[in-house]
């Protein structure tokens, strides 16, 4: 997906940079040519100022994507994942585990959950980057309880983790 996304804006950088945002941040372009998060509409000028681009940029990124169905399909489609805990995880008292990775990273998630799963340790939220969209993709935990350092030394040992922190 992120290949032919790329391709679909390689002469256009400033363009590239509001879909990465769109993409980023869960906005989706409505049936309106308008973007939305959710059913909150997003000014041309607001995306334009997350993606550092000027607003007619937005406007020429809407219509690229307008006039091609394979971004528009996936532009359409585009729905915000919610809250994340991570930055508001020790407000209750919750644990946060960020395990990086290589570009080799195939069944960390799964792994990952098995090991907590042993040391029963509950997870109470998951979620990664993109490996196509980031130099170094991240997993990150959240956790009912902060981890001790058996479980942090299984999460390094499994193949393809480089670096694995706690907060």
């Amino acid at each position: 997906m992120w290949e032919t996304i790329k391709s679909s804006f390689k002469n256009y950088p400033a363009q590239m940079k509001v879909a990465k945002t769109m993409l980023d941040l869960g906005l989706h372009l409505g049936e309106d040519n308008k973007i939305y998060c959710g059913n909150l509409k997003i000014t041309d000028q607001h995306l334009g100022e997350a993606a550092d681009v000027d607003r007619r940029v937005v406007k020429a990124t809407i219509n690229t994507i307008s006039n091609d169905e394979y971004l528009y399909g996936i532009f359409k489609n585009i729905i915000p994942a919610g809250t994340l805990l991570k930055n508001i995880a020790k407000n209750f008292s919750l644990g946060v585990i960020e395990i990086e990775t290589n570009k080799e990273n195939y069944g960390i998630l799964a792994e990952a959950t098995r090991i907590m799963y042993s040391n029963e340790v509950n997870i109470r939220q998951a979620y990664a980057n993109d490996q196509d969209m980031n130099e170094l993709p991240v997993l990150t935990l959240i956790t009912d309880l902060k981890v001790s350092n058996e479980v942090l030394n299984e999460l390094l040992a499994i193949n393809g983790v480089t670096k694995v922190s706690v907060y």
